[in-house]
């Protein structure tokens, strides 16, 4: 009974239009109420939900992001994938997965990477002669590899969730062989449906203006050596890393690309700002939901209903993904890492799967939520970038679903992908 009381709660505040992270707080402190637990104890939780230090990785890692995107960064790494890769048939739909992964490697955001990218490569394959639609499916499935490539945020909202017993680090370099396979996997469906359809080549890039794309893309790709490099070498911790990223951000922008004019930069602060404010809340009533959820042992009771359906770990696996499918369309990523990560943890852990090959898994399955109808974040910037219907896009992505799941059931049934790198560096 404890259990719908809380649940039921959240859900019905969810169906009446009530902002998630207030929905979270408020089922709290009904949850609280019912089990008569002191209303002080939620108001603590709350506040300790948000005071650690690994929080700080979150603004330093969306304001470096912000700052690359709209300094001419997502300009320069299209010029750089061109270099690579242009004149291949089909070439631009390469370059669109190519620099999705170096700006997901900076950004550590999808939707940004859908704004940057998109903007510039959109019009540009269709000018080029790519469907429009083919072009926004391209887009937004090649950002789902944001989520997995360092620095992703969702990373440290997962490793928050989990009580801090997942190092950020590992989530970190858990995540560069599953973004690397979906991306190469999106790579190899664009070639097919290229050579299918007769899409264009591009041109070959001369020699010398080739070189300078290059050494102008440098700089920003320089960000990765840094957030990366920092963190392998144990210069940097992950915040730490984020806070530098920041600084050698905002050098090279300002002062080597000069897009960026310096009346603009408070406008730019005032909307990382506020993005933060609502992952921060989220954060907060999260943690004062999940305080609840364990005191009134929902997952224990989750745990032994699972392994009582089956105790196959492959079995319970695929279920659990179904579920992460199931809820990725109807709710953001950000508060259902929140709110399924302290449940399904001890699942995972029951039946021997290590939390970082979980991490990933939960990464793949709610990214391929971004990107799906009716809740589909991603989604909807790819459409409103594009300037088309949603179900025209959606159409267009049903081969690029197809991708992504292959990559899901990889990353589900081979841990090595996500743990051998981990184990390997750290």
């Amino acid at each position: 009974m404890e259990a719908w009381v809380l649940l039921g709660s959240f859900f019905v505040l969810i169906l009446i239009g009530t902002p998630v992270a207030y929905a979270m707080g408020i089922a709290a402190l009904i949850g609280a109420w019912w089990i008569e637990i002191p209303l002080d104890a939620v108001m603590i939780a709350i506040a300790n939900g948000v005071n650690k230090f690994s929080l700080l990785a979150i603004p330093f890692f969306v304001l470096a992001g912000a700052i690359m995107a709209e300094g001419g960064m997502a300009r320069r790494l299209v010029a750089f994938a061109n270099v690579l890769v242009g004149f291949i048939r089909g070439g631009l739909s390469l370059v669109n997965i190519l620099a999705s992964t170096f700006f997901g490697a900076i950004s550590g955001s999808s939707m940004a990477d859908t704004a940057s990218v998109g903007t510039v490569l959109i019009p540009e394959m269709e000018k080029k002669g790519y469907p429009r639609d083919f072009a926004t499916a391209v887009t937004v499935s090649g950002s789902v590899q944001a989520i997995l490539i360092p620095p992703s945020h969702n990373a440290v909202i997962y490793s928050l969730a989990a009580g801090g017993t997942v190092s950020i680090a590992a989530l970190f370099i858990a995540g560069v062989l599953p973004g690397l396979l979906l991306g190469a996997t999106l790579a190899v469906l664009c070639l097919w449906t290229a050579k299918k359809k007769n899409y264009p080549k591009g041109e070959v890039i001369p020699m010398k203006q080739a070189l300078k794309i290059c050494a102008d893309a440098l700089w920003g790709l320089m960000t990765m050596v840094i957030i990366l490099g920092g963190i392998l070498s144990g210069v940097f911790t992950p915040t730490e890393s984020a806070s530098i990223a920041v600084l050698w951000a905002f050098f090279v922008t300002m002062f080597v690309y000069r897009d960026y004019k310096w009346a603009e930069t408070p406008k730019l602060v005032h909307r990382t700002v506020k993005t933060l404010s609502i992952v921060m809340i989220l954060i907060a009533f999260a943690a004062s939901f999940g305080y609840i959820m364990t005191l009134m042992q929902i997952p224990l009771q989750i745990t032994t209903a699972l392994t009582t359906l089956s105790d196959n770990r492959y079995v319970i696996l695929a279920l659990i993904n179904l579920l992460l499918l199931a809820l990725g369309t109807l709710m953001d990523m950000a508060p259902l890492i929140l709110i399924l990560t302290p449940i399904l943890l001890p699942v995972i852990k029951s039946i021997g799967v290590d939390p970082v090959h979980f991490g990933m898994i939960m990464m793949v399955n709610l990214g391929i939520g971004l990107i799906t109808p009716p809740v589909g974040g991603v989604l909807f910037v790819g459409a409103a970038v594009a300037k088309l219907p949603m179900e025209q896009v959606v159409k267009a992505l049903l081969p690029f679903f197809g991708a992504l799941l292959l990559v899901l059931i990889a990353v589900t049934y081979i841990p090595a992908l996500s743990l051998w790198l981990p184990g390997l560096l750290l």
